[in-house]
């Protein structure tokens, strides 16, 4: 038997052949609460919707890692070269994607500081539907961040004092 003092901060979410473990940071109110409101486990939400949202965001942020820290880095198609392979990667991921919904998927399996998953995750539909939001919302996600970044570099913001500087 283990050390019931043990259990006072670090204790098994229900079967501990799961290997998640609740401590007092992801089991608290605050993270639990971050977390129902993330895309995935927010109630109320289209599949296609969550997928849109989760590759707008996703699109956006693998824009400029592509394009500052690339080996074009320093050339002067360092942005379209982003742009394309932030886009090559959405396409990649949103075809994994598609595949595992042809794969039959299993109900997902809910764990005690995460909210349960939507229904939808556990269809073929569903994360069809989710796969094809993700493309268009990662697309258009890395479209947004290089057309700010053209915004930003064309110098359009410094009429506005220090804020494009």
């Amino acid at each position: 038997m283990s050390d019931p003092r043990n259990r006072e901060l670090v204790y098994a979410a229900g079967d501990p052949q799961t290997g998640n473990l609740v401590t007092p940071i992801n089991g608290s109110g605050f993270s639990k609460a971050f977390l129902g409101n993330l895309p995935a486990y927010r109630k109320g939400l289209s599949p296609l919707r969550r997928g849109l949202e989760v590759g707008m965001a996703h699109g956006y942020w693998l824009f400029g890692p592509f394009a500052y820290t690339s080996q074009f880095r320093l050339s002067k198609v360092a942005d379209v070269v982003g742009l394309i392979e932030a886009i090559l990667l959405i396409v990649i991921a949103s075809l994994a994607m598609s595949l595992y919904a042809n794969s039959n998927p299993p109900k997902p399996v809910v764990v005690d500081p995460l909210p349960e998953a939507p229904a939808s995750f556990s269809t073929q539909e569903g994360w069809t539907d989710f796969s094809s939001g993700f493309l268009v919302g990662g697309i258009g996600g890395a479209a947004f961040a290089y057309v700010l970044c053209l915004a930003f570099k064309s110098g359009v913001f410094q009429a506005f004092g220090s804020f494009g500087a």
